[in-house]
């Protein structure tokens, strides 16, 4: 099971900062957690950056026990 910690914008749209996944892939948890937090969820996700156990990554496989951090775009400095 996957911790993912969501932040500015991806917990305000979900409801909650923090969910479980089982995906196995950075595809399959994208689906998964827009199928479960809806619409606009899913369009501020399609902008978010995500980092699994630190290191951002686009796709590929999820390690088991991964820790993922969706990141919005933030602005200022």
């Amino acid at each position: 099971m996957h911790q993912v910690r969501l932040f500015a914008a991806a917990a305000d749209a979900a409801g909650t900062e923090v969910a479980s996944s089982s995906a196995a892939s950075v595809a399959e948890l994208r689906d998964e957690l827009s199928a479960r937090f809806g619409a606009e969820f899913a369009r501020v996700l399609g902008q978010c950056s995500l980092l699994v156990d630190g290191a951002r990554t686009d796709d590929g496989p999820l390690p088991a026990g991964a820790r993922i951090d969706v990141l919005p775009p933030f602005a200022g400095g």
